[in-house]
């Protein structure tokens, strides 16, 4: 089985795709990142988003299938696709003229990820996939994003069950007990801002470059230890919930308060990334120790934090599945194997974004 995959979640315009015969084997995995694009506005300026996707959706497919030796030149009697893709008339154009160039790959399914995410992007790649499916007559299987980092994992290690999956990501903090592959339950999630959103906009009052994260753990690289103090939010706390916009209150007052030079900037990068580290460390054991879990599951783009990485392989006892560096952040083959875990398809004409989709069994 061949899987092409579509993720438009956010700013990463991306493909894959991925054959499953007993083992996985990676055919191709694009992506077209958009960071210089949203870096004079530092964060992701959703309409923006939407039309660099519009933009490149066409040739980043192109792209995965010639990696992936799918792309055979043949000139086709195109479908009339006005009515999908009304909204989107730059994408309409060099889809049609593709469709009209290249053969029907030899695939069995599309992928797409439906939620949760930015809502004109997501709608964006929903559409394009809606628009694939009818001129090829290929089936699409709807993901949700938050699972995809989880499943991506798949690739590294096998995963024990019961497990306790840890998603970190701008958008997402959340604890998630998996009783088996396709069964979640959702354990805890941030009240207001998650771990990644809490390093872009921290980055942002030390006057960093966007993206934040990678940002703060260089800063943070040079220092051994902290003269400034930050809190742990809700560290103690009986549940497995976060919460991380005190932190950033608090870092907000410490720029204030004191004339930010080189050196205090660092210490404050320490500080900010080991405050997470330590919130998300001690939730987590306390939540494996709790539900009895034989392995725990990191997934999102914080997990590419090396200084993170670094002190979980040292600090859980129990087996530790982590995704590999290149795969933490948003990529199209997290949604292949998504898919592959759950081949559910549904009617194209049906299939709708959900930017708020939530963690479900």
């Amino acid at each position: 089985m061949i899987i092409l995959g579509i993720e438009t979640s956010c700013d990463d315009t991306c493909c894959a795709l991925l054959k499953k015969q007993g083992n996985f084997e990676v055919l191709s995995n694009i992506i077209s990142s958009q960071i210089m694009t949203h870096k004079p506005y530092q964060g992701i300026f959703p309409a923006l988003a939407k039309r660099e996707h519009e933009k490149n959706l066409t040739l980043v497919l192109k792209n995965a299938l010639k990696k992936a030796h799918l792309l055979e030149k043949k000139q086709n009697k195109t479908k009339d696709l006005s009515n999908i893709l009304s909204r989107h008339p730059v994408l309409l154009k060099k889809l049609s003229i593709f469709l009209k160039k290249y053969k029907k790959p030899k695939i069995d399914a599309i992928a797409i990820t439906q939620g949760p995410g930015l809502e004109p992007c997501l709608w964006t790649g929903i559409n394009f996939v809606k628009a694939l499916a009818f001129s090829w007559n290929i089936p699409i299987i709807p993901v949700n994003h938050l699972k995809s980092h989880i499943y991506v994992n798949l690739l590294q290690k096998k995963i024990l069950f019961p497990a306790l999956a840890l998603i970190v990501s701008g958008g997402h903090t959340q604890l998630i007990l998996m009783k088996d592959k396709n069964n979640f339950k959702l354990l805890g999630e941030t009240r207001d801002d998650a771990a990644g959103e809490c390093f872009d906009k921290t980055a942002r009052l030390l006057k960093l470059d966007y993206p934040g994260g990678p940002e703060i753990a260089k800063k943070a690289k040079s220092v051994m230890e902290s003269s400034i103090k930050l809190p742990r939010p809700m560290i103690n706390s009986k549940n497995y919930d976060f919460s991380f916009s005190g932190l950033k209150t608090a870092v907000l007052y410490e720029t204030k308060k004191r004339k930010l030079n080189k050196k205090i900037v660092q210490e404050l990068c320490f500080e900010i990334q080991q405050s997470i580290i330590d919130v998300l460390l001690k939730k987590t054991i306390k939540a494996s120790r709790d539900f009895k879990v034989k392995s725990i599951v990191l997934g999102g783009g914080v997990i590419a934090n090396e200084e993170l990485r670094k002190q979980f392989k040292k600090k859980i006892n129990i087996p530790l599945v982590l995704p590999a560096n290149n795969l933490c952040t948003d990529n199209a083959l997290m949604t292949c194997l998504a898919a592959s875990c759950n081949l559910r398809q549904k009617d194209w004409k049906k299939l709708k974004a959900n930017a708020n989709l939530k963690i479900h069994g």
